[in-house]
């Protein structure tokens, strides 16, 4: 397996002032694909709840705010709980904790301010919708340990990235039912199958260094394990629309998701850490077809 980075700290952000750079890195604004996979799970929950335009993209403008700023903090409390073991792994060597760019002291500043923007954004919200933003608060902070004590920190992922599903549409229709278990179901599965993509790019630093994760448990059995999570995802996507009354369309509009799915599982080589990148950030079409799938059974 070939060592490799995914810090893209020649990108554009280097074109910002030199003492933001250690900040941005430590967010990973460079790498943005995680703020879609936090904010698409959190579209679907108000698009299936199906309020009001107004309010519909009032929602989705601030969950779209509060995934940028949770997901840097969880990349801080992540990095601090994980920069001795960041430092012995090729990909995350470089990470600015890891590396000394940035003191632990000056990190949890930065994570305070984080959490202050994340609470004016939870406070807009509706009281139900609040509550379960404070409860997702452990999650995040639970979340770095996972590797530590569990084969499986990619469900534990899964859980914590997968929640903006019920909080979305808790926000948008105020209540928890049926349709609330069911995506948010959903979006556990599909993060539990492309975070297993995800961590094949570490899977041989891992063993060293003694992190579990779902893909050293399942290894060479990666594969029938996707078609498990994926096959579960969308399944549990169709009976959220399904209990929300939605139409034809939206069952129809399935097959795109399912179909990028279903490439991701036949093009996978855990060998090749590269690939095994650029199928986890396939995963934002994955989420937008998904997406558009809820906006088609609204026909």
């Amino acid at each position: 397996m070939t060592a490799h980075t995914d810090i893209a700290a020649t990108g554009w952000v280097s074109r910002l002032p030199r003492a933001w750079l250690p900040y941005l890195l430590l967010a990973r604004v460079d790498r943005p694909i995680g703020i879609w996979l936090l904010f698409l799970p959190g579209s679907w929950g108000i698009l299936l709840a199906r309020a009001a335009w107004p309010e519909t993209v009032r929602l989705i403008l601030l969950f779209g705010i509060g995934s940028l700023v949770m997901r840097a903090a969880g990349c801080v409390v992540n990095d601090l709980w994980d920069r001795d073991i960041d430092r012995l792994v090729a990909r995350t060597a470089g990470r600015p904790l890891a590396s000394g760019a940035i003191r632990p002291r000056h990190a949890l500043v930065f994570l305070a301010a984080l959490l202050g923007c994340g609470l004016v954004v939870l406070l807009s919200l509706n009281r139900l919708a609040q509550g379960l933003g404070v409860a997702s608060l452990a999650l995040v902070a639970v979340y770095p340990l996972a590797k530590r004590v569990t084969w499986w920190p990619q469900l534990v992922m899964g859980f914590t990235f997968g929640f903006g599903a019920p909080m979305g549409y808790a926000a948008a229709s105020g209540r928890i039912d049926l349709s609330w278990f069911f995506i948010y179901a959903a979006a556990i599965f599909w993060d539990l199958g492309f975070d297993t993509i995800y961590a094949h790019q570490d899977r041989e630093d891992d063993a060293l260094v003694g992190v579990r994760s779902t893909a050293r448990l399942f290894g060479e059995r990666t594969r029938p394990f996707l078609v498990v999570c994926y096959g579960a995802a969308v399944v549990l996507f169709g009976l959220s629309g399904w209990s929300a009354g939605l139409g034809f369309w939206f069952f129809a509009a399935l097959v795109l998701p399912a179909g990028l799915l279903a490439w991701q599982v036949a093009t996978l080589d855990i060998r090749d850490p590269a690939r095994c990148l650029t199928l986890f950030r396939a995963n934002r079409e994955v989420g937008l077809a998904f997406a558009f799938a809820l906006l088609a059974g609204g026909l």
